[in-house]
């Protein structure tokens, strides 16, 4: 077996690796920040689409995300027990559950304000180059999902 960079079995060759360890990587910055303010990575996600637009529905949520709801729903749950976000059954179709934000989560806004210079900085790239970066991934991720086997 070829351990060369010609291999393309190598694991400096594998894209789906370099992502891998670059989301671990991202986890590692992101993390002493969110701890500061007592959510996860995932939850601050949630948080930031509800900062955005406040009133917003679970399956909304998760397809911004990509969270499924068997991910989404303990998520909430804990962001709740926090007092960050309220839940509350859709009075017109009570399949929905839908979201806001407390007091409480409003507040932490303020606070996570902090966090994206923190990212540049960790990053030593410049706002124009993650931009492209953040615009060629998107557009890596929208191809993969199409091109998914139905």
């Amino acid at each position: 077996m070829s351990t060369t960079t010609e291999d393309p079995l190598h694991l400096t060759n594998q894209i789906c690796f370099a992502i891998y360890s670059a989301v671990h990587a991202v986890n590692k910055a992101y993390k002493p920040l969110l701890d500061q303010l007592k959510i996860t990575y995932p939850q601050y996600l949630t948080l930031v689409v509800l900062w955005e637009k406040e009133d917003i529905t679970v399956k909304e949520i998760g397809e911004l995300v990509h969270l499924d709801s068997g991910t989404l729903t303990p998520l909430l749950k804990r962001l709740e027990s926090n007092g960050l976000i309220r839940r509350q059954r859709c009075k017109l179709d009570e399949r929905q559950v839908r979201i806001t934000l407390t007091p409480k989560g409003h507040r932490l806004r303020e606070r996570a304000k902090a966090v994206p210079d923190h990212m540049l900085g960790c990053c030593g790239r410049s706002q124009e180059e993650l931009a492209t970066m953040r615009n060629e991934l998107v557009k890596l991720r929208d191809t993969l999902l199409q091109n998914l086997p139905s």
